[in-house]
């Protein structure tokens, strides 16, 4: 059975931070059609800031301090509204794995789990709104019954089943039965911060 370590933890962060980087743009543009267009930038703000914090961190951090680490540093740099459920999403990781020095491979699962719990808790939404939620849901669902290939898996369906479901939240909601056809810019991200945590922890 493989172990999830604290620097595990970090290098899942920065690989998210470069992928946000590398899809800044993609994400401006979808969230261009029915939101304020920059999503992609708050996105990438967050995980970069989230990771410069991370750089001075003490070596013998634990997992549960990398993730606060993250979460604080996330909201403190973004602005958006994806901050404070991105942050949110980190510390309820963070509060699943307190006192575990190594994590097991499983606990991956738990970590999916534990972020999708912290966006619905913070963001108030419900599934079929057209939010994040959308994929965090099932992916956490996806985790835990099959691993991280299902939760990819899970991600990208749900992602494009959102092109289907009318704005009920935020900017996009204004635009009501307009907002049909447009994929969620920030179920979009979702697919990437676990396909990007995926490649690291699986």
């Amino acid at each position: 059975m493989g172990t999830i370590t604290s620097a595990d933890l970090i290098a899942m962060l920065s690989a998210i931070a470069d992928t946000m980087d590398e899809n800044r743009d993609a994400l401006c543009a979808l969230d261009g059609e029915i939101g304020d267009g920059d999503h992609g930038v708050a996105m990438a703000l967050g995980f970069n800031a989230a990771r410069d914090a991370l750089a001075d961190l003490e070596a013998d951090a634990v997992p549960t301090q990398v993730l606060n680490t993250a979460a604080k540093a996330f909201l403190s740099g973004v602005g958006a509204s994806c901050g404070p459920l991105y942050a949110t999403a980190m510390m309820r990781a963070a509060a699943a794995v307190k006192g575990q020095d190594v994590l097991s491979s499983e606990d991956g699962s738990k970590l999916v789990a534990a972020m999708a719990e912290g966006i619905a808790h913070r963001g108030k939404a419900s599934v079929g709104d057209k939010t994040m939620l959308d994929v965090w849901h099932p992916a956490a669902e996806a985790a835990t019954e099959g691993g991280w290939s299902a939760a990819i898996k899970a991600a990208e369906d749900a992602a494009e089943g959102t092109k289907m479901m009318q704005a009920k939240l935020g900017r996009a909601a204004r635009l009501g039965e307009r907002s049909l056809g447009h994929m969620d810019p920030g179920a979009a991200s979702a697919v990437l911060v676990i396909k990007a945590m995926a490649s690291t922890l699986g």
